[in-house]
Order: structure tokens, then C-alpha cells, then sequence
């Protein structure tokens, strides 16, 4: 059911904890199944030079945090941009059709961290991170997200 790096990574995920200096952290969550990442990110001259996770849900929840946090440790801004929930589940070599959710929570994790680190330097969010997506929009083809 699980692939193999979607078991590394719940068994050990990378990157868990809080950032005391981050300067960009994002929230998310879907109702309807329960899951919570929070997302810390420490950036220094447009580079991700550090980034932590704190993840409630399921093993693939945890998981989908841990890749995300991989892809963009050491990434310029523009190229953490470019991980999407796709890049995290070909990372992770697929997840199971009800756990997609996952891998969209950690994309929106990513964009709601960097959406406060756009506004803490006074830059205007929206016109580089557009709006970030509140639901999974049935992301798993169930009406309750299939868990």
C-alpha cells in the first residue's frame, strides 16, 4: 500500500521541530480529515537555509511533511515555488489515492510559510504565491477525503 520512502519517512521523519528564528510560518489544515501542518522556514538572501515541521495526522501526513522539508532545504524561493504536491508524491514514489490530501496539505504548508515571510518583509504576497488553496477539493475522489 505504502512505499517504501513513504515509510522511511514516517518512521524517520527529517526535519521535525520548531525554528526559534524562523521568519516564515505556515499553517494548514483539512477539516475533514483532521490533519495540521505547521511549516517553519529560516531564509537568508532568497535561499531556504533551514526548515522544520510540526505535523498532526496520519503516517502519511507525516510523511508528505518530511519530503516536503527535503525539497526545499537549501532551494532558492522560486525554486521551492515549484514543489507541488506532485513533486512531493513522485518523491515519495506515489501515495495511496485517499492520502493525496496529504501531499497537498504539504504544498499549501510550504506556500502558507512563505506567504509570512513575504509579509514580514512588506512584500505583497499574492502577486508571487497567487491565492493558497483552503481545501483539498476532493483531491482524494471521495467526498469526505476517504479516511
Amino acid at each position: 500500500m505504502y512505499s517504501a520512502k513513504v515509510m522511511d519517512h514516517f518512521a524517520n521523519p527529517r526535519n521535525v521541530g520548531e525554528l526559534a528564528d524562523a521568519n516564515g510560518v505556515g499553517e494548514v489544515g483539512n477539516p475533514r480529515c483532521g490533519d495540521i501542518m505547521r511549516m517553519y522556514l529560516k531564509i537568508e538572501n532568497g535561499i531556504i537555509e533551514d526548515v522544520r515541521f510540526k505535523t498532526f495526522g496520519c503516517g502519511a501526513a507525516v510523511a508528505t511533511s518530511s519530503m516536503a522539508t527535503e525539497l526545499v532545504k537549501g532551494k532558492s524561493l522560486e525554486d521551492a515555488l515549484l514543489v507541488t504536491n506532485k513533486a512531493v508524491m513522485d518523491a515519495l514514489d506515489g501515495l495511496p489515492p485517499a492520502k493525496i490530501h496529504c501531499s497537498v496539505l504539504a504544498e499549501q504548508a510550504i506556500k502558507a510559510a512563505l506567504w509570512d515571510y513575504y509579509t514580514n518583509i512588506g512584500v505583497d504576497p499574492k502577486p508571487i504565491l497567487g491565492e493558497i488553496e483552503s481545501d483539498c477539493h476532493g483531491c482524494c475522489g471521495t467526498e469526505g477525503c476517504g479516511v
